[in-house]
């Protein structure tokens, strides 16, 4: 088979072996993103003749990967995928300025800082900054909540608010609640476990217990919000397009001082009876010119999960 030899230029071995990965791991990414073979002979890469029309973007892809090598950044699966899809509407240069100037939101109880991962991440943190009232939708995995729940514990750490509560609608999503085993916390609280391993990963589960014990942070369902005024806390309703128009409507009007509220979703995955409008959809639409209301809308390329999950979601796509 003929090959063309891509125009990439390695500084040195180690910036060559991080970039092809461990047992050529990138090199896999990058032949399944691109459907290619890509070959190495030395510090030469190869990929087939037929291959031309994307020879511009993977060296593209390369460019930027070794630079980041290069500036002292460590790189993952998911970088390299995320990379290779930026360069097709990015600039090079503004994507190594993505991850040379990274947003530290936290640290974990070890003290690893917990950075913005993604450039939505980046404009999703300072739409919270900017504004109270927050909408974010997007497919699973892109780091919604996640993001939202770290950022949430910077505030706390910092005393800019003084309670964190995280929500999510009680929708029964194929199961029966009435079945399950236990009293109602007991009956919700698996529902609401994702939250629980933020915080975990943020606090440690000693601290994040007995914060939630102190009431300085509280995980309930929507219909706990009802009644009440949340001052001077971070409110996070996930999973938001399970609610009805009714209960977004309830919990937005639970707004108070000092307060930030953040709404996600994933518009696509409702767990409403059919042909009921989910109350996240109203609410973007009536809501989104409003001043100090910002929405961001995540897509499949801010998927942080396991480099298939983008792939799965790209064909449930294209049959719905």
């Amino acid at each position: 088979m003929e090959l063309i030899k891509l125009d990439i230029t390695f500084k040195n071995i180690h910036t060559f072996s991080a970039i092809i990965g461990v047992n050529d791991r990138h090199l896999d990414v990058l032949n399944r993103l691109f459907d290619t073979t890509i070959y190495t002979k030395g510090e030469t890469i190869k990929i087939p003749a037929e291959d031309e029309a994307i020879k511009e973007r993977l060296e593209d892809t390369f460019f930027v990967l070794i630079r980041l090598v290069d500036g002292g950044i460590s790189i993952s699966e998911r970088d390299v995928i995320y990379v290779a899809k930026l360069v097709e509407e990015m600039d090079k240069e503004r994507i190594v300025e993505h991850y040379v100037e990274q947003v530290e939101i936290t640290k974990t109880t070890t003290g690893k800082p917990i950075y913005a991962k993604t450039i939505n991440q980046k404009t999703y943190l300072e739409a919270i900054e900017q504004n109270d009232l927050v909408f974010s939708t997007g497919p699973a995995g892109t780091g919604k909540t996640y993001v939202a729940i770290m950022h949430a514990v910077a505030k706390l750490k910092n005393g800019d608010i003084d309670k964190i509560i995280l929500t999510r609608p009680a929708v029964e999503a194929g199961e029966s609640l009435g079945f399950l085993p236990g009293d109602l916390k007991e009956k919700i609280d698996p529902y609401l476990r994702p939250l629980y391993d933020a915080l975990n990963e943020a606090l440690g589960v000693k601290q994040t217990d007995e914060l939630i014990e102190n009431g300085v942070i509280e995980i309930a369902p929507l219909a706990y919000m009802r009644g009440r005024t949340l001052e001077s806390a971070y409110v996070v309703l996930d999973e938001a397009q399970n609610t009805t128009k009714g209960q977004m409507k309830l919990f937005l009007s639970r707004l108070g001082f000092h307060s930030k509220m953040v709404v996600t979703g994933d518009l696509t995955q409702t767990d409403l009876p059919k042909h009921a409008e989910s109350g996240l959809t109203h609410a973007i639409r009536l809501l989104e010119d409003v001043r100090g209301i910002a929405v961001i809308r995540f897509e499949r390329i801010d998927v942080i999960r396991h480099p298939l999950i983008q792939r799965i979601l790209e064909r449930y796509e294209d049959e719905d």
